[in-house]
């Protein structure tokens, strides 16, 4: 890994040692992201700025299903999405030997850097200061010099857009005063470095403090996006803010996921794909002629003429391989899932391997099926993120086409993605318990409604809110997390390493009603299919009676238990009796960032009826 010098050069992976992790650049530290290194301040370079070695292959990451979900979006803007190698895992640097050739390339952001000589505090851009030992210093005199840090405050609007904070400008305009000839500004922080302590000050004698900023002082957006280089800038009429380089709420990541579940149509795409620079341009009359090519015959092995061609017309059109949403279709093939055989071994080399099973004991009341899989395969995808507000995929996992999201690259036409390998445990709800849990006068009347009057309170705040995903969400959101604590404390996994997957339904995409979760391994790599968690799963009876003592007593009630998601001074408007002492885990373990919870729907709880519980009594 090379230090980030010069406007775009290869990033390191930041982990304890200053180093990132292959997957976290999907997510966490995607492109335009901003993130703080060892030494530097930098902002993640955008698809254009990947660079592979041509040393080794690219590494494609093939799912057909994924990039039907996700083509439609690249055609609304007026793009293409590779039909032939849509997704890619991010490229992997050389620690010991970097190159401008293998790596993200980054850029350092911001530029402004402050001082850290306490009778100094200048202000200054980097081209202002000495680079040693990568490191900048600010000669304060002749004499004496102090290393500066950058400046953690930047701009950024709804639309994605970063920019450096107008610091000459705010000082000068925040009095009214004529910029002077030559600025020199000092950053001046209190002993506690409180926000509102700190101001800014000009050597002509012009001042403001930075809280002006949330005063009601706007800021003009320019459209600045550095991270796609020096032609991303765009036309913005968005008002900018005032935002902390290293705050939360300054990169939300859009990503779509999908299992890999076997499609007989899929893989004939597939298998065309893998020779479609030739068969691009097939006919139905010169098919015989391009199969006598080694490539193409190899690739189209046992495939029929009709066959071929219906996936070649499908490519051509660029149409769906499979019809429905993304998780109705993994749904509908978890509960089809084979009765497990005593001794039945997963193929060899196989992506997907579920099998149902019959516990001893039975079923608990309530519970409608229990599938193991011992092998899965998740490819993750990023199509976009946002600033400041964070997007809300709907009920199926995916984006609707009216979401703004920021470009992650100019001329690319694959997206970032990753790929988890690992084991699940699938758990569905009997879907006639659930409607009669829905269909109870405590639950529709009362807490749905006090649900929804939270949803609608923070809904008021954002410019596109989504729907109400109704109580049977917070139930499965609920119960999934409420089981990974649980199932946590046995599989040998750590919690962080436990995922979910909610599969409620019916939606506005398809009407096919669903009541089920998928817990899955969600490292890549270095854990997964190591059998501890579907051996867990069979004990699922076990698990639901832990989960139940959990979720029945909080550290923090009667608190917690009667929290109003409406008329909550934290604005904690999307969750109900949740709290960190109850049921939020680890944020990459959850789908939505530990919002949508409610223990009420699941286990009785203080101050809540025990009707209102779908376990109304211990499994």
């Amino acid at each position: 890994m090379m230090k980030p010098r010069g406007p775009h050069a290869p990033r390191v992976q930041q982990q304890p040692d200053g180093t990132i992790r292959q997957s976290q650049v999907v997510t966490t530290f995607g492109p335009g992201s901003m993130v703080d290194l060892l030494n530097d301040a930098v902002l993640i370079g955008g698809l254009d700025f990947w660079s592979y070695d041509k040393s080794y292959a690219i590494p494609h990451i093939p799912e057909p299903r994924l990039r039907d979900a996700i083509v439609e979006r690249f055609q609304q803007v007026g793009r293409e999405l590779s039909a032939e190698y849509p997704f890619r895992a991010p490229p992997v640097g050389n620690d010991r030997e970097p190159s401008r050739f293998a790596g993200i390339q980054v850029l350092e952001f911001p530029q402004w850097f402050v001082c850290q000589n306490a009778s100094c505090r200048a202000l200054l851009r980097k081209d202002g200061l000495e680079l040693k030992s990568h490191r900048y210093w600010h000669r304060c005199t002749r004499s004496d010099r102090a290393e500066c840090v950058p400046v953690r405050f930047v701009m950024a609007c709804k639309k994605g857009h970063a920019d450096e904070f107008a610091w000459i400008a705010f000082v000068h305009e925040a009095q009214q005063r004529p910029r002077c000839a030559a600025p020199s500004l000092t950053f001046e922080e209190g002993p506690t470095g409180d926000f509102n302590d700190i101001r800014v000050a000009c050597a002509c004698g012009g001042a403001a403090p930075l809280s002006l900023v949330l005063g009601g002082l706007k800021l003009h957006c320019r459209g600045e996006r550095p991270w796609l280089g020096p032609e991303g800038r765009e036309e913005c009429k968005e008002t900018a803010k005032l935002l902390v380089r290293t705050a939360s709420n300054s990169y939300f990541p859009q990503v779509v996921s999908a299992l890999s579940i076997p499609d007989p149509s899929g893989e004939v795409r597939e298998r065309v794909q893998g020779a479609w620079d030739v068969l691009k341009s097939a006919t139905k009359e010169n098919l015989p002629i391009f199969r006598q090519i080694e490539k193409v015959r190899i690739a189209l092995e046992g495939l029929t003429d009709a066959e071929v061609m219906e996936a070649v017309k499908a490519l051509q059109s660029d149409r769906p391989a499979t019809q429905g949403p993304i998780r109705t279709a993994e749904y509908r093939q978890l509960t089809a899932s084979k009765q497990e055989a005593p001794g039945e071994l997963p193929p060899t080399g196989a992506t997907f391997f579920a099998r149902e099973v019959a516990p001893k004991k039975g079923l608990p009341n309530g519970i409608r099926k229990l599938v193991v899989a011992p092998k899965l395969r998740e490819v993750v995808a990023q199509i976009g993120f946002t600033r400041l507000e964070p997007v809300t995929p709907d009920v199926q996992g995916e984006y609707d086409l009216g979401v703004q999201t920021a470009a992650l690259g100019l001329t690319t036409n694959w997206l970032p993605a990753s790929e988890i390998r690992g084991e699940g445990v699938f758990i569905e709800l009997d879907e006639a318990a659930v409607r009669e849990w829905e269909d109870r006068a405590c639950v529709k009347d009362e807490r749905a409604r006090a649900l929804e009057a939270g949803h609608d309170a923070w809904a008021r705040t954002l410019d596109h809110p989504p729907p109400f995903p109704g109580v049977r969400f917070y139930m499965l959101h609920t119960l999934a997390h409420l089981l990974m604590s649980a199932i946590s404390l046995e599989c040998g996994y750590a919690s962080s390493a436990l995922r979910e997957r909610i599969y409620c339904g019916p939606s506005h995409r398809d009407p096919t009603p669903m009541a089920a979760i998928l817990l899955s391994t969600g490292t890549s790599g270095t854990e997964g299919t190591l059998g501890g968690l579907v051996e867990q799963g069979r004990q699922l009876r076990a698990h639901l009676q832990r989960a139940f003592d959990l979720g029945r007593l909080c550290s923090n009630d009667p608190v917690c238990g009667t929290h109003s998601p409406e008329n909550d001074h934290a604005e904690r408007h999307l969750e109900g009796a949740a709290c960190h002492g109850c049921l939020f885990v680890a944020e990459c373990s959850c789908e939505r960032f530990n919002r949508y919870l409610d223990r009420a729907l699941v286990v009785p709880t203080l101050g809540h009826p025990a009707e209102l519980a779908f376990f109304s009594t211990r499994p």
